[in-house]
């Protein structure tokens, strides 16, 4: 063993976060070590104390410290529009915009058959049964387009087709700065498909 026991102890620790390797998880080993005990003892508060308190929304499944998050509690959402995305963290990047103002509905992943990841296994049923209702306008639907995303985009859209909704998705095209020459052919075709008239 070249490092005492806490040490592989709290370096393996660390490997449990996703994308951190041995190095990262070292450099993390190393960090800790040159902080005063309270800033460590004040981490690990935070820590049990995130875990203790954060929930999912019981209607959209966004993260909340509440049974129902700050957006579908809020007066001044539209509730008629209802953006689907794969994660709280979608839900986060597009509030940083400060632009949609209607609610979200976090399904928690995608359908992936080769992980075993099933449309039961996701937040996709209660879309359907519990959000959807008379004053239901639109479902966005912003899932990533890659396999997994058009999967579940198409399978939320078969499911949809007899509720008198609109249903949309993101336009996904070529990004502001890109060159044309290093794109992949999904990000092409898809700024093809999405391609807008200018006469």
């Amino acid at each position: 063993m070249i490092y005492p026991e806490e040490f592989e102890k709290l370096q393996e620790s660390f490997k449990s976060f996703p994308g951190i390797g041995d190095k990262s998880a070292e450099r993390f080993v190393y960090a800790i070590d040159s902080l005063d005990i309270d800033k460590v003892e004040d981490i690990a508060d935070n820590l049990i104390n995130f875990k203790k308190n954060i929930r999912k929304c019981k209607i959209c499944g966004h993260l909340t410290n509440r049974d129902v998050c700050n957006i579908c509690d809020s007066e001044s959402r539209d509730k008629s529009i209802i953006c689907v995305v794969e994660d709280s963290k979608s839900v986060f990047s597009f509030e940083k915009t400060g632009k949609f103002r209607g609610t979200y509905h976090v399904l928690g992943g995608l359908i992936s058959p080769i992980d075993e990841i099933n449309p039961e296994d996701l937040n996709i049923y209660s879309l359907i049964n519990d959000r959807i209702n008379d004053e239901t306008l639109e479902v966005i639907i912003a899932l990533n387009p890659t396999v997994e995303g058009e999967m579940t985009s198409l399978y939320i859209q078969k499911l949809l087709e007899d509720k008198n909704v609109k249903v949309s998705r993101l336009s996904y095209g070529i990004p502001m700065g890109a060159d044309i020459e290093y794109l992949d052919p999904l990000t092409i075709i898809r700024a093809m498909d999405d391609r807008k008239f200018l006469s």
